[in-house]
């Protein structure tokens, strides 16, 4: 696919700076084969949520953001799953994530053509990443329960995790991790997604607002006490986060309709 001519050049004054740059993005990631034709869907709708949010981090988001980041922390082999928006989006803020937290990254693609999981982690060491699991013969597990790509895992990584971060993520493989008995985190901007739902802890919140805040709260919470950390791990309670992201929507739109 040839790639085209980059749109205009986009002044830091316009009003959908940050959205437009991410769109541009997603778009150059399929050029590189690290994001898929319906990648850009995805992206799409994901974004189309971030209006309910008024594209700003609510507090509830920084709150999951800090209990994600302490359940990393407190885990004994925290794995960061990447797929292609996501490596296209924030590949610097997982390599910071994964430094902070001591957690491996790990390539895992619904869509594992051939090539395109080693454009996907090309980015993630442009990006600074040392060590990338799951590319090439390091996929050499299967998650049994699943039937599709996203099954083929490194035997050193999502496969012995006891936590999993999945951002960006298919309900079906949250299901069948959490089956697994692992602590599973996402970000979703879709607080009624089975990932959303299914997840131990769920930051609703556009990724790129949600990745720094979690490195920014693994390294105000790096050092401290761990039964302190583990506290704040603990005393999240997922249903009621999504509960309060829910009725902040809610009421965010039914202000709006008021101004009409």
């Amino acid at each position: 696919m040839k790639k085209p001519e980059s749109i205009i050049d986009i002044p830091r004054s316009h009003p959908r700076y940050e959205s437009l740059m991410s769109r541009e993005k997603i778009v150059e990631g399929l050029h590189s084969r690290v994001v898929t034709e319906s990648g850009l869907i995805a992206h799409g709708r994901g974004e189309s949520l971030d209006y309910f949010l008024g594209e700003a981090s609510a507090p509830f988001s920084r709150a999951a953001a800090r209990a994600a980041a302490a359940r990393l922390l407190v885990s004994q082999h925290p794995v960061l799953s990447v797929n292609g928006n996501a490596a296209a989006l924030v590949p610097e803020a997982l390599v910071e994530l994964a430094e902070v937290t001591g957690a491996v990254l790990e390539v895992n693609l619904f869509y594992r053509t051939p090539g395109r999981e080693e454009a996907v982690e090309a980015a993630l060491r442009r990006a600074g990443a040392k060590t990338v699991l799951g590319v090439g013969k390091d996929g050499n597990a299967t998650i049994d329960e699943l039937q599709h790509s996203r099954r083929i895992v490194s035997a050193q990584g999502i496969l012995v995790a006891d936590t999993v971060f999945v951002p960006l993520e298919d309900g079906d493989r949250t299901e069948a991790l959490v089956r697994l008995g692992k602590t599973v985190l996402t970000v979703d901007l879709n607080p009624l997604s089975r990932t959303a739902r299914q997840a131990h802890v769920t930051v609703v919140d556009n990724i790129l607002r949600a990745l720094p805040l979690m490195v920014e709260e693994a390294k105000a919470l790096k050092g401290r006490p761990e039964a302190e950390i583990r506290q704040i791990a603990d005393a999240w309670d997922n249903h009621a986060g999504l509960a309060e992201a829910l009725r902040f929507m809610a009421a965010r739109l039914t202000d709006l309709s008021r101004e009409v």
